[in-house]
């Protein structure tokens, strides 16, 4: 969200605890797209920092 606020975009909704037990925020960058920044202490990340979502997650 500071990277996002330095680069000119406006904060809508500074992060927060959310009921999934993460973070969430959001903000419109300078071309006026939404955008929704999110983390989650429990999610696991591959070798190229991609998500990795479980089979029973996807289903």
């Amino acid at each position: 969200m500071k990277l996002a606020k330095k680069a000119g975009a406006v904060i809508d909704k500074e992060p927060q605890k959310v009921f999934w037990g993460g973070y969430s925020g959001y903000f419109t960058d300078p071309n006026g797209y939404y955008c929704e920044v999110a983390y989650n202490p429990f999610w696991s990340f591959d070798e190229n920092d991609m998500l990795v979502l479980n089979d029973n997650e996807t289903k």
